[in-house]
């Protein structure tokens, strides 16, 4: 499916973004591990997260959808039963880790795929760790791609010093000290997102922290208090118009109730160096989480900037629009330590590299980031998403200042994250 992007001379309005995808994905699972009923609302109605609701309806938890707005019927962690077919991840990594690692605590057997994209990625950070719990996982190159068997149950708790800051990879590792009998210490490298500590918290476990930042977590634990939650705007999904908005020639752009968490602002943090005009409004907290409305003002050029491995964290999913940012910014922009980019919907780094270079952007693909001359004249052109849902949106914001109508194939992916992404664009540039 292809889509033609017209040249906007401002960005104006109000908006709201779809639900977090993370929060969406955590609140399903632990929702499920509750034995009462649970609402969940502002959930985001997109692929990714269904592919968690139908898991977790094939793991016996019955749960009722009325768009975004969902009722979970809490099992129980022991309530949870073997399913009757292969577990399905669709495109969605964190359904596959995630599960992994719920997965990996429970008496039965389970077989957990996902599409062709999701096959491809590295598995073996969560697999390595749940196997030393005990857990029984096998699957492509000894456990380290999807499709993966698991046969769970029985854990032990685990000093943990995870190799990589990810997020995945700790609620995995989370999820299973759970089940595990006694206590489990995590570790990272850098801050990477808490989302699952903050709702583990919501939903009543008895999560503390070390002298050292050690995450501990002390299981089995039988049950998961029944609390409502709120999912605020995913932060990932506002970047696309925080960064239209900052780059427009005039206007100015509210987007209401985004998701602020601390290990998810990384994005305002840059835009805010490479002085784009934003203000954040309306602060307040939701089950744990702080969230607040944005303003962004068009009209100003912005400036390039380094931005540096210690900030990837923080900021990895807003990496493609930042690269739109910087492609016309003045000075050049530095992007380092991304390699994880390599293994996200597609390599990211090499994607980002060839398509914003059809446009006409100076850019340079390095083996762990990228370097950008910013210009302001970016001719548009043909490109492709690649079958990625943030290549397809980030190039389309590129595609609002370019010299030319932009043609962008491939943009189906969208429907990941994002639904209704290019009406909403079209309402601000009308």
């Amino acid at each position: 499916m292809q889509i033609k992007i017209e040249p906007a001379e401002h960005c104006r309005g109000a908006l709201s973004v779809p639900g977090d995808k993370s929060i969406s994905h955590r609140a399903i699972i632990l929702a499920s591990l509750t034995e009462e009923v649970v609402g969940i609302e502002g959930f985001l109605d997109a692929e990714d997260p269904r592919s968690t609701l139908v898991c977790m309806q094939a793991l016996g938890v019955k749960i009722e959808q009325q768009g975004t707005l969902i009722r979970v019927h809490g099992a129980g962690i022991n309530g949870l039963r073997e399913p009757s077919t292969i577990l399905d991840a669709g495109n969605s990594g964190t359904t596959a880790r995630l599960l992994t690692g719920l997965l990996a605590g429970r008496p039965f057997y389970a077989v957990l795929t996902g599409d062709s994209s999701l096959r491809m990625r590295p598995m073996a950070r969560v697999t390595e760790p749940l196997k030393r719990m005990g857990a029984c996982i096998d699957g492509r190159e000894s456990g380290r791609l999807l499709p993966l068997s698991i046969r769970g149950g029985g854990l032990t708790p685990l000093v943990f010093h995870s190799p990589v800051a990810s997020a995945q990879v700790k609620s995995a590792v989370l999820l299973a000290a759970l089940q595990a009998g006694g206590r489990t210490e995590i570790t990272e490298p850098g801050i990477s997102r808490d989302h699952t500590e903050r709702m583990l918290q919501h939903f009543g476990v008895p999560l503390r922290w070390g002298k050292q930042g050690e995450i501990i977590l002390e299981g089995p634990v039988k049950s998961l208090k029944a609390e409502q939650v709120r999912v605020p705007g995913d932060i990932s999904s506002a970047a696309f118009f925080l960064v239209a908005g900052a780059l427009a020639p005039a206007g100015e752009l509210l987007i209401h109730e985004v998701g602020l968490n601390p290990t998810r602002t990384g994005l305002l943090d840059v835009l805010d160096r490479m002085g784009a005009q934003i203000t954040i409004l309306n602060q307040q907290e939701n089950n744990g989480e702080p969230v607040g409305d944005i303003l962004v003002r068009g009209g100003k050029r912005l400036v390039g900037v380094d931005i540096t491995a210690e900030m990837i964290p923080r900021l990895i999913d807003e990496i493609p629009v930042l690269a739109v940012a910087a492609a016309f910014a003045r000075g050049t922009t530095r992007i380092e330590g991304a390699g994880e980019l390599r293994v996200k919907e597609s390599d990211r780094l090499h994607v980002l590299s060839q398509e914003l270079g059809k446009l006409g952007a100076q850019i340079e693909e390095l083996p762990d980031g990228l370097t950008i001359q910013g210009s302001r004249a970016i001719s548009g052109g043909s490109v492709s998403s690649h079958g990625d849902h943030r290549i397809a949106m980030a190039l389309a914001v590129a595609g609002l200042f370019a010299e030319k109508e932009t043609i962008i194939d491939g943009v189906e992916s969208v429907q990941v994250s994002f639904p209704g992404f290019f009406d909403r664009l079209k309402d601000i540039t009308r």
